[in-house]
C-alpha cells in the first residue's frame, strides 16, 4: 500500500480503516493510533499472505483506540500514550510496545527541501504558542542563514482528534519550554492556542501539503513517503539532527523496559547526541481477562509473527523494531497477565 495514499483527498476520511479481512472467525479487530498505521497496514497484509487470518484496524487516533479497548468493542486497543499503571489496573488492561517511530515537524515553504531547515524547541513552542508569526521571524531566520523565508503568516496545523502523536509533540514542548507547559500542557487533546485541525496524521499531513506557509507534526513515515518537508531538530545535548531509524534508535537506546512498571516509556528528549527528540513506541492495549479466548490467541499470535518476521517491512517504513530483549519481555507479560473467563493463562 503506497503512502501517498494517505494525503490524497480521495482516500482522507473521518477516519481512516485499514480492512483486511476473510470470512474467518478469527479475524482481529484493532483501532486506535494513526502514528503506527503503515506499518500495521504492512504487516496485515503480509501476514494474511501467510496465514489467511484478516485485520480490521481502525486508525482513528489514540484517544479512540482507548474508547474502544474500554467499551470492549474490539479486541486490541492501540495508543502511542502508554497509560499509567494505576488507569491500566482501574480499566483492567494490560499494555505492550509494538513498535517505535518519529515524529517529526513538517513545513510547506516554496524551495525548502525535505531536511533543510533547522528548528529549536524554543522556536517550535513559540510557533505554536502563537508567539512567533511569521516565517522570516529573526529567531527563525538566525537558526537558517541561507534559506529563503517568506514575509507571510504561518498557519500552524496540529490535530484536532484525541492524539499519541500530539501527546509525543506536546510531552517534548512541555519539557523543553517554561510557557508551553503552563498554557497548553502535555495530553492527548489539548485547548491549542492557535492553528487549525487535521484528524489523523492523514489529516494533518494533508492540511500541510495543501495549505502554503503552513507547519504541522506527523510521524515520520508520512513525511518521507509523502516527500514532504521535514525540518532539522535541535535535540537535548544541543546537536541538530536529522530524523531517521538510526536517530530514533538512538533515543530509544537507554530505555529500561524491565523496570518500568506497565511499560510505560515515553522517549521524548532522550539524551545521546545522535537522538532524535520526538521519539516514541506505540502500545497495544488488551483486557487482562479476555471473554473469548481465541480471538485474544489471534491477536496474540499476529503481534508474535510481527515480531519475528516485521522488522524488514518495518525498517523499509521508517519505523524501529522492538528489539529481541524488549519483545522476550512482552512475551513473558503476556503469560503473565492475560487469562480466560476461568483465569487460566491464555498464552
Amino acid at each position: 500500500m503506497r503512502l501517498n495514499l494517505f494525503v490524497k483527498s480521495a482516500v482522507i476520511a473521518a477516519g481512516a480503516a485499514l480492512t483486511i479481512t476473510s470470512a474467518m472467525a478469527a479475524d482481529i479487530t484493532g483501532a486506535g493510533a494513526t502514528f503506527p498505521y503503515p506499518i500495521y497496514s504492512k504487516w496485515a497484509e503480509s501476514y494474511k499472505a501467510a496465514t489467511g487470518t484478516g485485520l480490521n484496524y481502525q486508525s482513528i487516533g489514540s484517544g479512540g483506540g482507548i474508547k474502544q479497548i474500554k467499551a470492549k468493542t474490539v479486541d486490541f486497543g492501540a495508543s502511542d500514550m502508554p497509560l499509567k499503571p494505576e488507569d491500566l489496573k482501574e480499566s483492567g488492561l494490560m499494555q505492550f510496545p509494538a513498535i517505535m517511530g518519529g515524529v517529526v515537524p513538517i513545513v510547506n515553504l516554496e524551495g525548502v527541501a525535505p531536511g533543510q531547515m533547522k528548528m529549536t524547541p524554543e522556536v517550535l513552542a513559540n510557533i505554536y504558542l502563537g508567539k512567533i508569526t511569521k516565517w522570516n521571524d529573526g529567531k527563525i531566520s538566525a537558526l537558517n542563514p541561507g534559506v529563503k523565508l517568506p514575509d507571510s503568516d504561518i498557519t500552524v496545523v496540529h490535530r484536532s482528534d484525541g492524539s499519541g502523536t500530539s501527546f509525543l509533540w506536546t510531552n517534548f514542548l512541555s519539557q523543553t519550554n517554561a510557557d508551553f507547559k503552563s498554557e497548553v500542557g502535555a495530553g492527548t487533546a489539548v485547548k491549542w492556542p492557535v492553528g487549525v485541525g487535521g484528524k489523523g496524521n492523514e489529516g494533518v499531513a494533508a492540511n500541510v501539503q495543501r495549505i502554503k506557509g503552513s507547519i504541522g507534526y506527523v510521524e515520520y513515515a508520512y513525511a518521507h513517503k509523502n516527500k514532504l518537508s521535514h525540518t532539522q531538530l535541535q535535540n537535548r545535548e544541543g546537536n541538530f539532527v536529522q530524523p531517521d531509524d538510526t536517530s530514533f534508535k538512538a533515543a530509544a537506546a537507554g530505555a529500561d523496559w524491565a523496570k518500568t512498571p506497565g511499560m510505560q516509556i515515553v522517549l521524548t528528549n532522550q539524551p545521546g547526541k545522535a537522538s532524535w527528540p520526538i521519539t516514541g513506541a506505540s502500545f497495544i492495549l488488551m483486557h487482562t481477562t479476555q471473554a473469548s479466548a481465541e480471538r485474544a490467541k489471534e491477536v496474540l499470535k499476529f503481534f508474535e509473527w510481527s515480531y519475528k518476521n516485521g522488522g524488514a517491512m518495518a525498517s523499509e517504513l521508517d519505523y524501529v523494531a522492538m528489539p529481541e530483549s524488549v519483545v522476550k519481555l512482552v512475551e513473558q507479560a503476556w503469560k503473565a497477565d492475560l487469562k480466560d473467563a476461568s483465569g487460566k493463562a491464555i498464552w
